[in-house]
């Protein structure tokens, strides 16, 4: 039987030629090599961690180190680096989603949205609840390796937390005057959970996007809102006229009451004037009846006749051409009339 001969036994056309061309580079193909391994090396230890990151370092998996900003290296294959946006504020929208940012920005809202933002008062009513949370990654180590999805347990913690706060108020303090103390009462017991799970997220702040009542009572609830505010704007009114009103009226009733005192302290002043007047009179006429007598009379006509104006007096039995001058008096001690031998 014939042996069949093998048909690798014999050698390619230039093998012979590439082993002697290998034996001859084969130290520079080595190098090559070498070099080209040195480079991998180089660039698989080295890694840059970011300003707003930091680098979560890990060796067969385990925490080994956390590292800052800037140019470090690791063993190739061993060691990975989580790199973690810690420097950064970051945030989480419940509501609604932002398609694109911007000066006019888009925003997306479906039916998983607004089962995130519809939420039952202490009323009873119905509210749709639009809000962000601002945090921040404050332990790099818990975020990666406490919880298993950190995102999803904010979302979770941060609806529940809102639903438990905006159920401990009416829906007129949801939608208006109580959205500043539902924020802050939010951020509290959310940073408070956050903490207790291990999470590493530090809470900044709350944002309320919007809140409004289901589109069905939108427009009966506007009506209310309105009525409301009417109602503020007439009682405003009423306060500034009684605030108008009132002091000045307050004002008049002083500046009578003042007048009024005055008055009665110058009819006072005045009596006692006359009382000491009349005591000095009786005290003169006393002394000198007649002359105090005849004084007076002349005294009181001569503010009497000049308002009386021209008047002319007939009187048949007159002794005198000015009787009025001169009254009669029984008493010895009267004044008589020029020509009756009264006094010259």
């Amino acid at each position: 039987m014939e042996r069949k001969s093998n048909p690798f036994a014999s050698q390619p056309p230039g093998f012979e030629d590439a082993k002697k061309a290998y034996k001859k580079y084969s130290k520079t193909i080595k190098f090559a090599v070498l070099l080209i391994l040195l480079f991998w090396l180089a660039m698989a230890s080295y890694y840059q961690v970011e300003p707003d990151e930091v680098g979560v370092v890990t060796r067969f998996g385990r925490f080994l180190t956390i590292s800052e900003a800037g140019p470090h290296f690791r063993i190739p294959v061993i060691d990975q680096v989580l790199r973690i946006p810690a420097k950064r504020q970051l945030k989480k929208e419940f509501g609604f989603r932002t398609d694109l940012a911007g000066v006019k920005s888009a925003f997306r809202r479906n039916a998983a949205t607004l089962q995130e933002s519809m939420m039952l008062t202490g009323d009873l009513n119905v509210a749709i609840v639009e809000w962000i949370v601002h945090y921040k990654i404050a332990d790099p180590y818990q975020y990666i390796f406490k919880v298993r999805n950190v995102e999803e347990t904010l979302g979770a913690l941060s609806e529940a937390t809102m639903r438990k706060v905006v159920g401990d108020y009416s829906v007129t303090e949801v939608l208006t005057s109580g959205r500043e103390q539902i924020l802050e009462r939010a951020r509290i017991e959310l940073s408070k959970l956050l903490k207790r799970y291990e999470t590493g997220i530090a809470v900044q702040r709350i944002e309320l996007k919007d809140s409004a009542p289901p589109d069905p009572v939108k427009p009966s609830f506007n009506e209310v809102n309105q009525a409301e505010q009417e109602r503020d704007r007439l009682q405003n009114e009423a306060w500034a006229r009684y605030n108008q009103s009132i002091p000045n009226a307050r004002g008049e009733a002083k500046q009578i009451v003042e007048e009024a005192e005055g008055y009665a302290v110058e009819r006072v002043n005045n009596a006692r004037g006359d009382a000491e007047r009349f005591l000095a009179v009786q005290k003169e006429y006393s002394r000198a009846p007649a002359v105090t007598r005849t004084r007076l009379y002349l005294e009181t006509m001569s503010e009497v006749l000049p308002k009386v104006g021209r008047k002319v007096l007939v009187d048949e039995k007159a002794q005198s051409i000015i009787p009025l001058l001169f009254p009669a008096d029984n008493s010895s001690s009267a004044v008589k009339p020029l020509g009756e031998g009264g006094a010259r």
